[in-house]
Parts: C-alpha cells; structure tokens; sequence
C-alpha cells in the first residue's frame, strides 16, 4: 500500500500543486473503495481537510450521482473521483468546475495504474503533444477516419477542440487523472460510415472480437458481435446512440489495459464516444456516455493526413 500512496502524494503534488489550506474531497463507490483509499491516505498524509464519500455502484457513465456528491464537489478545492463508471461528462462536474474546484476524474482507476503506464508520462510531452492536436481540431471542419478498410466521416465545424492534460493547476479546471488526449464534440448528425473498433469499450473492456460500428446521420444503427450488442444495451435506444465525442490520445506512456481511462489517452490511437456531449460543446443530454478506442487508425483533418496507421504524418 504503501507505494500506492506514494504515487497518489505525487498525483496530488504534480497533477494538483495541492495547498496545505485547501479541502480535498475523495469521492469513489462501492466497487472502488480500495483504489481509492490511497488518495484518500495521501490527502490525509499531506494534512489537507479530506473527507472520503461513497455511494452506490449503480450508474451508468454520464449519468448524474447523488445530490450530496455533486454539492460536495462543489464544496471542495479538490475533488478526486475514483469510480467505477464515469463522473466526467455530468453536470455535477461542470457545476462545481464553474464554482473554482479543480476535478480529477478516474474511472475504472486500477491499483495497477497507479504503480504505472499513463500516470507516469511526463507532463511537458504530454501538455505539447496535447496543444498539437488541440489546435487542429480547433481549427477545423471535417475529419475522416480509416480502418482495415472502412471508412467514418463527420463534422466539427464551428465547434471548441478541448485538452485534457490531467494538470489542474488552476481554479475550475477539471478532466481525467492521468490523461492526455484532445477531443471535441462532432455535429451530432454529421456522421456516416464505419468504424473498427479493436482496442477498448467504456464498461465493457478489452475488444476480444473487433467490433464494427456502422453510423447512419450520427446515429449508431449496428455494432457487430457480443460485445457490440453490450454496447448498444449501455447506450440504450434513444440519444444514447449519437455520436457525441472525437477524442485523440496524446499521452505516450499510456497503455491498452482494458480500462478505457487510460486505453483512450495512448498515442496513436483515436476514440470515438456516444451519448452526451452537452458538457464539453454538444447538443446531447443522455444520461451516458461511452467510449470506443480504435487502435492505429489513418486520420485526415479538413483533407490532411494527420496520422496513418497510428503515426504521425508528416
């Protein structure tokens, strides 16, 4: 336990630059409690005011948590979110940002990662490769992706590229810990095509069996095999099914673990999300929110190529 704690201090000192003065907040459920007792230890190690809550495991990722938990977070100078499915795209975490709470947001953190992988890449690679790819998409209107032949095109025109460091530094800035990647929210019936997914699927883990998703007016109409039929269960019949995020992972220490926390910030893969988005830039409010990482995919930005078979392109 031990070590654990000492890379939770460093989480806190290096992600955060915690002040002694500031409250902290441990917020996790009840499939997580043990990832997350370590940050909760190190809070208390460095002599911050920490309180630890839990709750239920009964949620989906994108859907809102408890009254308490989201009035907490705003309560706190720091809230750190060890759970099982995603806090990242709520209102709660956009509404304690907006009052000056720096969030981390960890879902499907492992004891694993916090000994390595992701959490160990070096924040100035990170925060450049991020800016890079930020601004592209900031910048643009089309993206196409490629992938053992199939191909998915949607727009972004007129939308905000976002980055996701996981340094929080300043009040109201928020994201996952560790992270690395930069995303934006695709026009919500844009997109058309096919997409390959053979990496990972929020909720669901590895991809064992490639799953190809088939897009029809940013809707997703088909997901093949068993695990494609779990991700349409997740998502449900409704806004669940609209494409809701483009995400490219900047982050070169990172790892395909099965936890799609860390699968989506490794460099030279893509993500493709479904559900809300109206957090981060979106039109949708669903209740969840899904992600789909697609391994070494070929990417063109307003017709340039910006990454083939997972590299970058010249």
């Amino acid at each position: 336990m031990t070590n654990y704690i000492d890379n939770a201090i460093k989480v806190f000192e290096n992600n955060f630059n915690l002040k002694k003065d500031e409250k902290v907040v441990i917020i996790t459920d009840d499939r997580m409690r043990r990832e997350a007792m370590p940050f909760y230890e190190a809070a208390c190690i460095k002599g911050n005011e920490t309180v630890f809550l839990q709750f239920p495991a009964n949620y989906k990722s994108g859907e809102e948590p408890p009254l308490i938990i989201a009035q907490a977070m705003k309560d706190a100078d720091v809230a750190l979110c060890v759970t099982s499915a995603s806090l990242t795209h709520t209102h709660a975490k956009k509404e304690a940002a907006a009052t000056g709470t720096r969030i981390g947001t960890m879902p499907g953190m492992t004891l694993s990662m916090l000994e390595k992988g992701a959490i160990e890449a070096d924040p100035k690679v990170v925060e450049e490769l991020t800016a890079k790819f930020t601004t592209l998409l900031d910048q643009a209107s089309d993206v196409t992706i490629e992938k053992d032949g199939e191909v998915l095109s949607f727009s972004i025109a007129n939308r905000k590229g976002i980055a996701s460091t996981g340094i929080f530094r300043e009040k109201g800035q928020s994201g996952n810990v560790p992270s690395g990647e930069a995303f934006i929210a695709p026009l919500e019936t844009s997109a058309n095509g096919k997409l390959v997914v053979d990496g990972s699927i929020a909720q669901i883990g590895k991809v064992t069996e490639v799953v190809t998703l088939t897009i029809e007016n940013g809707r997703l109409v088909e997901a093949t095999g068993d695990q494609g039929e779990d991700l349409l269960t997740l998502l449900g019949k409704d806004k669940g099914r609209l494409i809701a995020e483009f995400g490219i992972g900047t982050n070169p220490a990172a790892r395909i673990t099965g936890v799609v926390l860390e699968d989506e910030k490794v460099f030279g893969t893509i993500h493709i999300a479904f559900g809300s988005n109206k957090p981060f830039g979106g039109e949708t409010e669903a209740g969840v929110h899904i992600d789909c990482v697609v391994k070494a995919p070929t990417v063109w930005i307003d017709g340039k190529k910006v990454m083939e078979n997972g590299q970058v392109a010249d």
